[in-house]
């Protein structure tokens, strides 16, 4: 089965994946910037009570006794224990003993020795150096190295962890992360909510937008389904098209023009082709007839003479369904319209198949008083095809079905034979002008290929229609639908 594709779809599924790539390529972007500010302002906040550790609280203190002097939550401004951001505290002395520490998640006792070995990761300071110290105070000049900020993780949660050493301390800092991971989860859950619908507003609007683009196509699409024989006149307006479709326009008007003035030079041929031979052809037949009435009766002459005569009949019947499939393609069937009984018309024809066939089984379903408003002579063309194709094409022995339903507005007349089952490839072009199935190309079997094309134009012209019905081993159906009147 050939794949469908839709051009208006792929541009709302494209419009969306470009507006989806741009919006997750944001979201991204964004998110990693809000999470650096956030870890940035955490650790200017860390530095500032890291460095706070290296400063005594009085003058005159040795910085031995500000170093060592204790740590707690409580003394550290941005996170006191009114917080809800969990902290943990180690400090130590040059020796390495533990001066203060504190940790207010105490289910977490990771941290604790995270904190150990950042700070034996740590660098030492340089010495300090022989500079001239200050007058004003005991102590020698120093410039600690700046503070080493990492991010570890334990099983509990994540720490972002702060170090610095002193020549007389050493202190670790480590804040937990949880409400950052949180507002972060917070803000990607937004995103995760906003993504799809901000994209499923891109799709529904491409889809609207395309809808409107695409609008001279749809005017395509209309006029190409109204192009028939009476609808190669239409024209596509240019008027206020896009650019885009301007040329598109141009080349499908130009293009039926052209087929309007192909299909109206072949028509007229068609018609003063039938016109031309109908003359010449009425004198041949006068003359045939006359000579055979001549020529002796049982004569090898009066043989030939009949032979030729059928032939030219057989060819006036072509000129003149030739004519008539001329003016119905040019939209010119004159019909004569009159109130006609199709019931007693086809119980008459019935009394002529009974005569013609008197081999086959008849079975009739026809209810008496059905009207229909058309052209006597035509219909009765129409039936009489029909019921002769199911004479010809029936098997021995065989039988033929004639049942007429009313139908609301319409009448359905079915006439179904038996017959050998009809190939799909045949059943598809049984209505196609001098096509005959493979069964009846020899001459046995009498037929031009033109009896059920022009029996359907026939129908058509009284806004009817003639249609093969559906497969059915050993039958074939024909149904023909006329308004009732």
């Amino acid at each position: 089965m050939k794949q469908l594709r839709s051009f208006r779809l792929r541009i709302a599924l494209l419009s969306a994946a470009l507006a989806g790539s741009t919006l997750v390529g944001f979201g991204a972007v964004s998110w990693f910037q809000i999470y650096n500010a956030k870890i940035s302002r955490l650790d200017a906040e860390l530095l500032n009570q890291l460095m706070r550790a290296s400063r005594p609280p009085e003058r005159k203190r040795s910085l031995r006794e500000a170093a060592l002097t204790p740590l707690r939550p409580e003394l550290l401004p941005g996170f006191g224990t009114n917080t809800k951001t969990p902290i943990a505290l180690l400090v130590l002395d040059a020796d390495g003993k533990t001066v203060d520490k504190f940790n207010s998640l105490p289910a977490d006792s990771e941290v604790n020795r995270l904190l150990l070995q950042r700070l034996q990761l740590t660098p030492i300071p340089p010495p300090p150096t022989r500079e001239r110290p200050n007058p004003s105070l005991d102590i020698p000049p120093f410039r600690p190295l700046a503070p080493q900020l990492v991010t570890l993780q334990t099983t509990k949660t994540t720490w972002r962890i702060g170090t610095v050493k002193f020549p007389n301390s050493q202190v670790a800092l480590a804040v937990s992360l949880q409400l950052v991971n949180q507002e972060m989860a917070s803000i990607r859950n937004i995103f995760f909510v906003s993504i799809p619908i901000a994209l499923l507003l891109v799709a529904v609007g491409a889809w609207l937008i395309s809808a409107g683009a695409l609008r001279p196509i749809a005017q395509l699409t209309g006029v190409i389904q109204q192009v028939t024989v009476k609808g190669l006149d239409q024209r596509i307006p240019i008027g206020t098209t896009d650019v885009e479709f301007v040329e598109l326009i141009q080349v499908f008007n130009q293009m039926l023009s052209r087929l309007e003035r192909s299909f109206t030079q072949a028509s007229r041929f068609s018609a003063d082709a039938a016109h031309e031979l109908k003359t010449p052809l009425t004198i041949l037949q006068g003359e045939l007839e006359r000579t055979l009435q001549q020529v002796d009766s049982g004569s090898e002459v009066q043989q030939r003479l009949s032979n030729l005569l059928d032939e030219v009949r057989r060819l006036s019947g072509i000129i003149r369904k030739l004519l008539l499939l001329s003016l119905a393609d040019a939209g010119q069937m004159s019909l004569y319209l009159v109130e006609v009984d199709i019931s007693q018309l086809l119980m008459e024809m019935v009394e002529d198949v009974e005569l013609l066939a008197p081999h086959l089984s008849l079975q009739t379903d026809i209810p008496a008083g059905l009207k229909v408003q058309g052209d006597r002579d035509l219909l009765m063309q129409v039936l009489q095809n029909l019921l002769s194709n199911a004479i010809k094409y029936n098997l021995t022995n065989g039988w033929i079905k004639i049942y007429v339903k009313k139908m609301h507005t319409n009448i359905q007349i079915t006439i179904a034979n038996a017959s050998k089952n009809i190939p799909q490839s045949d059943r598809d072009r049984l209505f196609d002008r001098f096509y005959r199935g493979d069964p009846a190309r020899t001459r046995q079997v009498e037929g031009i290929g033109l009896g059920l094309s022009l029996a359907r134009e026939i129908a058509r012209a009284h806004r009817g229609d003639l249609t093969l019905n559906s497969i059915s081993d050993e039958q074939t159906a024909f149904t023909l639908t006329l308004p009732m009147t």
